[in-house]
């Protein structure tokens, strides 16, 4: 006779095997509807500058992470209905692209689910691929368009990038400033002499003649000659990615030759509490930003005031975009009804999120946030004043 579950006759010549057999599967089904379960704590990796040059803009981005953080656990956040708890693993990668890559192996061996960061736009790309091999979703305020070109799922861009910031800074300077004579210049940067070259190029399709195109590096505090080649050339506008103390020698040399009468358009790299001391040196002083300040949002006030109260200093750059970054990233956990890094991934790849101080926060499909706007600002005597933003040009 015939068993009706097992075509084998009993006495079954091995029990110890369909035994063992048996076993492992229960294992497996057990193993298997289990593994979506919540771990009672959610390692976030938030990786950015906190020691040297941009150690304040780091520790700025961190605080936002925190800030967010803080009012979601103190909320009681939950995935499937269990409570859980955020975590922050913080790690400073120094603003170099290698110190970043064991960074990111770090964090990855750690257990983060996620990661926020990093902060240079060299040490996310070089971090990208060591989060993509685990599936660990990047949300990066980043602007070289590398970030994205890389291909890779796992990155999403926080803010604009420099594509649309090099077309922003061709733009307003022939539509608003109206000028027919130009000089391009740049740091000699990867960033910066793409966002020249980006700028020159949008003056050439408005058929605008450049007189002067010059590389420099970041250590050239001589512009006497530059101001020479500008006042010879008449220029009206100059286009710049130096930074800031660098563009203060050439108002300097300016000054010296006697040529004020021009306008001066630098990236975000100039934008800074340092640069308004050139306010009146010269015509006029703009800067783009692919970061929109804590003041232009409906709820902006609201943070700030949140922010001063939890930190007492006041912010540097972006830490509201790496807030938003933590509560959209909140939503795609409760989304996924998982910490799996491939589920929120996958989650935010869909995810119409919102962000409670910069709005909508959703991307296309290489990574690059829909909306995301460059804005134009004046210097000002103790400000820099938005002039005009647009997520086209």
């Amino acid at each position: 006779m015939k068993n009706s579950i097992f075509p084998f006759p009993f006495p079954f010549p091995f029990p110890g095997l369909i035994l063992a057999a048996l076993a492992v599967s229960l294992f497996s089904i057990t193993t298997l509807s289990g593994c979506d379960n919540p771990p009672d704590t959610i390692k976030i990796g938030v990786p950015m500058p906190l020691s040297g040059t941009f150690a304040a803009t780091g520790q700025d981005s961190l605080n936002g992470v925190k800030l967010a953080v803080a009012e979601i656990n103190k909320e009681g956040f939950k995935i499937k209905g269990k409570p859980v708890s955020i975590e922050i693993m913080a790690m400073d990668d120094r603003s170099d692209p290698a110190t970043a890559e064991e960074v990111a192996k770090q964090l990855v061996k750690a257990g983060v689910v996620a990661v926020i960061g990093h902060f240079n736009s060299s040490t996310s790309i070089a971090a990208a691929p060591i989060y993509a091999e685990k599936n660990i979703a990047q949300l990066a305020i980043s602007s070289d368009p590398k970030f994205t070109q890389l291909g890779l799922a796992t990155t999403f861009r926080l803010n604009a990038n420099n594509t649309l910031q090099a077309k922003a800074m061709g733009s307003f300077a022939v539509n608003q400033l109206h000028a027919s004579k130009f000089a391009v210049v740049d740091d000699g940067t990867p960033v910066g002499k793409g966002l020249a070259d980006g700028a020159a190029e949008e003056l050439k399709a408005h058929k605008k003649e450049i007189t002067i195109r010059q590389s420099f590096d970041l250590k050239t505090a001589a512009f006497d000659e530059l101001a020479g080649k500008l006042k010879a050339g008449n220029v009206e506008v100059v286009i710049s990615t130096l930074s800031d103390w660098q563009v203060l020698a050439l108002l300097d040399a300016l000054k010296k030759v006697g040529f004020t009468s021009v306008s001066i358009l630098g990236s975000n790299l100039y934008k800074t509490v340092t640069m308004l001391k050139g306010v009146g040196m010269v015509r006029g002083l703009y800067a783009t930003s692919p970061t929109l300040e804590i003041k232009e949002f409906l709820t902006g006030p609201q943070f700030l005031a949140k922010y001063r109260e939890a930190f007492k200093i006041e912010p540097v750059y972006g830490p509201h975009y790496n807030y938003d970054a933590m509560y959209v990233l909140a939503a795609a956990l409760k989304r996924a009804e998982s910490a799996s890094p491939e589920k929120i991934t996958e989650t935010l790849r869909t995810l119409d999120g919102y962000g409670p101080v910069t709005g909508s926060m959703k991307w296309d499909a290489v990574g690059e946030r829909l909306y995301a706007a460059i804005g134009v600002y004046s210097a000002r005597a103790d400000s820099w004043e938005l002039q005009m933003r647009s997520d086209k040009w």
